[in-house]
C-alpha cells in the first residue's frame, strides 16, 4: 500500500476516535506556512545564529557519504575531524552558559570526563512525505488535556510550539522510518567499574506500517533478550496508543522460565525495568516515553548548547566495546558535541502524583526533537540523574535519532549505556512492515521460545 493511500485509510479510522470537544487547533494556517521558509520542516529556525557558529538550515544530510556500507555500518561523514577546543574541569567556568548543569556536575566529579567540542552542522532530515504531513496535519492537531487528538500520521504535531507538552509530544512522536528493528547491547557500569552485557532485539512498528492500522495506535514494541542467560527469552510488549486520555498503555511480559504471558501494568513512569541496576526508569527509554501527565511541563525558551550531536563516531564497527565503556563514563574521546539551538522544557511533579523524580529538565533538538539531554532531580531539589543522548542523522533512510542513550547517577556513580551494536552483525534496519495479529500477547510464547 502507498504512503498516501495508507494514509486515506488511517485517516478514515482516526475519525472515530476524535473528540468534538478538543481544543483549537495550536497552529494558525499563517503559522504553517511559514515550514519550508523560514522554519524547516519540522519547525526549527532555517538561519544560522548572529557570529555563525550555528549554520542556516540547508535541508540536512539527505544522501550517504561515499564511506558508507549498507547493512554493515553507519560511517562518519566527519571523519579526520579535529575538536575546535576541549572542555575540562579546569575551564568549565568559561562554558558553563552553555552548558546543562549535568554536564557541569559530571566535568567536577570525573577529571577523566571532557567535553570536546567540534564544528556544527545541522544534519537532521526526514523524507518529503513526511514533512509534508507535518504541514498539512499542523492546523488540526489538539491537545485534550495531557493526550492528543486530531493526529493522523504528523510526527511533528507541535511544530511551532507554545507549550512544553507540545514539545515533548514531538519527541515521543518523532519519525522512526515508520517502523524499525535492531539489536542492542546495554552495560550498567557501577562505580568501580564492573559491569556485564545485556543483549536484545527490539521491533517497533508504527501505525501506518501494520497491515491493518488500528484506531488510536502510536505503535507496536516487542523487545526480547538474547544475553545474559539468566533473562535469555524474556520478553516485553507494549501497545502505545496516541490519545492517552482515551486509552493508556498497555503492557505484558513472557517470562520463559514460567513459560505465561502475563499482563505489566507498571511498565510505565518510574519503574525499574530488568538488565537496568536501576540505572534508568520506564519513562526514560528513547530518552523520554509514555504518559506525561504526573508532570506540570513549561516551555522555558531556546537556546544555544553544546550537545551531543553527530556522534557517529561512537558506532564505529572497528571498535569494541571495552573500547567504549570505561570506568565512571563512556570513553569521552568517543562521543562528539557541537553548538545547537534547543528546547528547553522543564517537567515539574505535580501535586498529589507519584514520581522518584521532582523535577526534569530536557533539552530537545529545534531540527529533530530529539531529547539530547535530560537533568533529573530528586524530589528533594537536588540533582540526581543525568540523561546524554548522542543524536546522529541515518542518511541512507532519512531518520534522526540518537546513536546511543547514556544515564548517569551522580549519587552512586555509576551509568548505563545502551544502544551499542560495535559487536553485532549488521546496522539497525528501518522501514519495517508488520501483521498486527504478531503483537498481540497470544504471540509472545512464539517469540520467546
Amino acid at each position: 500500500m502507498t504512503f498516501n493511500k495508507k494514509l486515506l485509510f488511517v485517516a478514515v479510522m482516526a475519525t472515530l476516535t476524535l473528540d468534538a470537544g478538543a481544543a483549537l487547533a495550536k497552529a494558525s494556517d499563517a503559522d504553517a506556512t511559514r515550514l519550508g521558509k523560514d522554519l524547516t520542516p519540522l519547525g526549527g529556525e532555517m538561519a544560522g545564529n548572529q557570529d555563525g557558529s550555528i549554520p542556516a538550515y540547508t535541508g540536512g544530510l539527505t544522501k550517504p557519504p561515499a564511506c558508507f556500507r549498507p547493512g554493515v555500518e553507519y560511517c562518519d561523514p566527519f571523519a579526520g575531524e579535529k575538536p575546535k577546543f576541549e572542555i575540562t574541569a579546569a575551564n568549565v567556568d568559561q562554558y558553563k552558559d552553555k552548558l546543562p548543569p549535568g554536564a557541569v556536575a559530571l566535568l567536577k566529579k570525573f577529571n577523566t570526563f571532557k567535553i570536546p567540542v567540534y564544528s556544527t552542522y545541522r544534519t537532521a532530515a526526514v523524507p518529503a512525505a513526511v514533512a509534508g504531513v507535518v504541514k498539512t496535519e499542523a492546523t488540526k492537531i489538539n491537545l485534550n488535556g495531557f493526550g492528543i487528538t486530531n493526529r493522523v500520521l504528523s510526527t511533528t504535531p507541535f511544530p511551532i510550539p507554545t507549550s512544553g507538552l507540545e514539545a515533548i509530544w514531538n519527541h515521543n512522536l518523532r519519525y522512526l522510518g515508520g517502523g524499525l528493528e535492531r539489536e542492542q547491547s546495554n552495560f550498567p557500569v557501577r562505580a568501580n567499574g564492573d559491569t556485564f552485557k545485556i543483549t536484545t532485539k527490539e521491533h517497533r512498528v508504527f501505525n501506518q506500517n501494520l497491515d491493518i492500522p488500528q484506531p488510536n495506535l502510536s505503535f507496536y514494541y516487542t523487545n526480547y533478550f538474547v544475553a545474559p542467560a539468566n533473562l535469555v527469552g524474556t520478553v516485553f510488549l507494549v501497545h502505545e496508543p496516541v490519545d492517552q486520555v482515551a486509552d493508556s498503555r498497555s503492557a505484558w511480559i513472557y517470562n520463559a522460565g514460567q513459560r505465561r504471558v502475563r499482563r505489566a501494568p507498571d511498565l510505565a513512569y518510574d519503574a525499574v525495568n530488568d538488565g537496568t541496576e536501576g540505572l534508568r526508569f520506564t519513562d526514560q527509554y528513547d530518552a523520554y516515553n509514555g504518559a506525561p501527565d504526573r508532570f506540570d511541563w513549561k516551555l522555558v525558551g531556546k537556546k544555544e548548547m553544546y550537545v551531543p550531536y553527530n556522534a557517529y563516531k561512537l558506532g564505529e564497527k572497528k571498535l569494541k566495546y571495552a573500547d567504549i565503556v570505561k570506568k565512571s563514563h563512556p570513553n569521552a574521546d568517543l562521543i562528539r558535541y557541537e553548538l545547537h539551538r534547543v528546547w528547553v522544557v522543564e517537567a515539574t511533579l505535580k501535586a498529589n502524583s507519584k514520581h522518584s523524580y521532582g523535577k526534569r529538565v530536557f533539552l530537545l533538538d529545534e531540527d529533530s526533537w530529539n531529547v539530547l539531554w535530560e537533568d533529573a532531580y530528586d524530589t528533594r531539589g537536588d540533582l540526581w540523574r543525568v540523561g546524554v543522548h548522542p543524536f546522529v542523522q541515518y542518511y541512507d533512510a532519512g531518520v534522526p535519532w540518537t546513536r546511543a542513550n547514556i544515564w548517569h547517577d551522580l549519587t552512586n556513580g555509576g551509568y548505563l549505556i545502551s544502544g551499542l551494536d560495535n559487536e553485532s552483525d549488521g546496522t539497525i534496519k528501518f522501514g519495517l512492515k508488520a501483521r498486527a495479529k504478531d503483537f498481540q500477547p497470544d504471540a509472545l510464547r512464539r517469540i520467546g521460545n
